[in-house]
């Protein structure tokens, strides 16, 4: 075997395991073994540029910037879909159907996923481009970002046509978007609204290495083109399936709209069950001979109807627009409501998210709102009841100044937040810092509560987490309702504090975007802080799962004047700052390229300790059961449902006490 043909017999087998996971989702291989063949595979591909491939596995990694992305037009149009809200409007559209064309119809069943709609384009087996709707005839190149997305094939299988364009929704699983969200929570930073808004914006990130982390699928639901070899759309979706495409397997081959209306009633219960959210099913005629004939409406396709799911919704009236100052100074507008029952839970607040917002809805104080469970997790305003406006309502004038220190906000380019500038000055800015660097993820400090801390700063003892450390009994005492035993406490826990491990130390510092994991990662990497605080940006976008945002983040970081001295003084403090020659022997790669999930109650060490011994033994931990799983580690209480998906995905399930003797062997 040539050279040539060692590089081409990589790119294949790389993209089969990549079609076995991502689309199969059957692992077929470890992740030591794949990363170590696309390893040897792009040290070849740097060795031999004249073997170049656009669709090679390594592009997966992405890297590529796109700083405008280009307007393409569509050479077959993306339609809208019609909507049908009701059983009526079904047997309507079914009426029409029947009028205009001839025999028995029969309907293709599918999911309607919420996401950001892409047009995938294929020549000769191979992803030539990758486009977004826009406004239907035309939209944006994006097949930089698209081709990190794992389960989109870069190459085809089977019998492809030659060339052809297939539909599809770029998604963001409900697992990936609370992880996301977690992390974002830990980072301070404004928590994404929804799963289909972050996929859509992922497609236009200029960085292609962000999107590469982001967990994003690509679903995939129609062909379109000339000479495809299929004739009805059932067909079609098994047939696109057969070429390595991952088509939901959840589509129904049905043959009256009774059947129609059994699976939209079976799904309209059973969708809380799906890894991704979805708003509603859309019915197809099956026949493609009857799809011609129907054909389109200046906006949709006759031959195809939405049915939308109601979402659960109550209207309330909001009494009042306030607004709260997150730890980073992100403003955050929230409607105060009076109370409504929605979805079993009372809901008083929610959040208006940003001015754009507000104006885009045109919410004013004293109106009628309409407020439905986003997710039906998190409650959000839709709309307007304008029947049952007030005549003095008056349109909503968003703050101009910090609500707490009143200096002027601002608005960076392109953010859709306001900011209050006033890092040092702002009370809720200085209090949401420092009850960060106290938290039980972070420093974790025994006797010491947000409460207590928002005390300490308005009694002028600490103006930040560094503070914390001059503290004595004879500050605390004599502060209000603080008794002699839980002064002691508090700087008994100040004092423990200085041995908390170092990736803890660092996320407690509270760096944009560095949350838990982030901080592991950095810390695992570059051992102290003073390597960290000296690594150039492009250094820290070589470390696992960092990319530019989060490497420029750490840059200002230790850049600021402030900062520095806060590192110096938290050093000459005793705090951790790099990590033990203890930790340095704990860790090993015993673990390498082991996936582990963690459910149920422990005894020996708790579940945090359980994660920290996967992840120093080169472990990872994931929070969901898949096939890519190695081991599920179970406690007591362990849930039947993640023992019954183990056992069916064939998963190791092992206890407490089989791993730790493993580790201490």
């Amino acid at each position: 075997m040539n050279l040539k043909e060692k590089i081409e017999a990589l790119r294949q087998q790389l993209h089969k395991h990549n079609h076995d996971y991502y689309v199969k989702d059957a692992a077929t291989i470890s992740d030591f073994e794949f990363d170590g063949l696309l390893k040897e595979l792009q040290q070849l591909e740097e060795a031999h540029p004249e073997f170049n491939d656009p669709n090679s596995p390594t592009q997966r990694v992405g890297g590529g910037l796109t700083k405008n992305f280009e307007t393409i037009a569509h050479e077959h149009r993306m339609y809208s879909l019609d909507n049908s809200y009701s059983k009526e409007d079904l047997l309507d559209w079914e009426t029409r159907l029947k009028k205009m064309v001839d025999g028995p119809i029969s309907f293709t069943c599918e999911l309607k996923y919420d996401g950001a709609s892409i047009s995938l384009t294929y020549k000769n087996g191979k992803l030539l481009r990758a486009v977004t709707r826009g406004d239907g005839f035309q939209g944006d190149n994006v097949t930089t970002n698209i081709k990190t997305i794992k389960s989109v094939p870069l190459t085809l299988s089977g019998d492809y046509p030659e060339s052809f364009d297939i539909r599809g929704e770029i998604v963001l699983p409900l697992d990936g978007f609370n992880a996301m969200n977690a992390a974002r929570e830990e980072a301070g930073e404004e928590l994404y609204r929804n799963p289909r808004n972050t996929a859509s914006g992922s497609l236009k990130l200029q960085d292609s290495s962000e999107v590469a982390n982001r967990p994003l699928e690509c679903l995939l639901y129609a062909l379109v083109g000339s000479s495809l070899g299929v004739e009805t759309q059932y067909e079609s979706l098994e047939k696109a399936r057969s070429w390595g495409f991952k088509v939901p397997d959840k589509a129904g081959l049905v043959k009256s709209i009774d059947a129609v209306f059994e699976f939209v009633n079976y799904w309209d219960v059973h969708r809380h069950d799906l890894p991704y959210e979805t708003d509603g099913v859309v019915i197809k005629v099956n026949n493609l001979q009857q799809q011609e004939e129907l054909g389109y409406t200046a906006k949709a396709p006759r031959w195809a109807m939405a049915y939308k799911f109601k979402a659960e919704q109550a209207s309330s009236v909001l009494n009042e627009i306030t607004y709260q100052v997150g730890r980073t100074g992100a403003i955050t507008p929230v409607a105060n409501l009076s109370p409504v029952e929605l979805a079993g839970t009372t809901v008083k607040r929610a959040s208006l998210h940003n001015a754009d917002q507000i104006k885009k809805l045109d919410i004013r104080e004293g109106d009628t709102v309409y407020v439905e469970k986003g997710g039906e997790i998190i409650p959000k305003i839709v709309g307007v009841n304008l029947l049952l406006r007030p005549n003095s309502s008056e349109p909503t004038k968003y703050i101009v100044q910090c609500p707490e220190c009143h200096t002027s906000l601002v608005r960076k380019q392109d953010e859709a937040q306001h900011y209050c500038p006033n890092y040092a000055g702002c009370f809720p800015q200085i209090v949401g810092r420092i009850q960060h660097f106290i938290s039980r993820k972070a420093m974790d400090i025994d006797g010491l509560g947000g409460e207590t801390v928002a005390l300490l700063v308005r009694e002028g003892l600490i103006n930040n987490y560094a503070d914390l450390y001059e503290l004595t009994l004879e500050h605390i005492i004599p502060l209000e309702r603080m008794a002699e035993k839980s002064a002691q406490n508090m700087v008994a826990g100040i004092e423990n504090s200085k041995q908390i491990a170092f990736e803890r130390v660092l996320f407690a510092l509270g760096i944009r975007y560095v949350g838990e994991t982030v901080a592991k990662k950095i810390v695992r990497h570059y051992k102290t802080i003073d390597a960290i605080a000296t690594a150039t940006q492009e250094d820290l976008e070589q470390v696992e799962e960092i990319g530019v945002r989060i490497a420029q983040s750490v840059r200002e970081f230790f850049n600021d004047i402030a900062s520095q001295e806060l590192i110096r003084r938290l050093k000459n403090y005793g705090v951790q700052l790099e990590i033990s020659a203890q930790q340095m022997a704990d860790q090993t790669n015993l673990l390498q390229g082991e996936i582990f999930v963690v459910s149920g109650v422990f005894h020996q060490v708790s579940r945090t300790e359980l994660k920290k011994l996967i992840e120093d033994n080169g472990g990872k931990v994931s929070s969901s059961i898949s096939a890519r799983t190695s081991f599920v580690i179970a406690g007591d209480k362990m849930g039947p449902s993640k023992r019954a998906k183990a056992e069916a995905l064939g998963v190791t399930i092992t206890d407490e006490d089989s791993f730790l003797s493993r580790i201490a062997k």
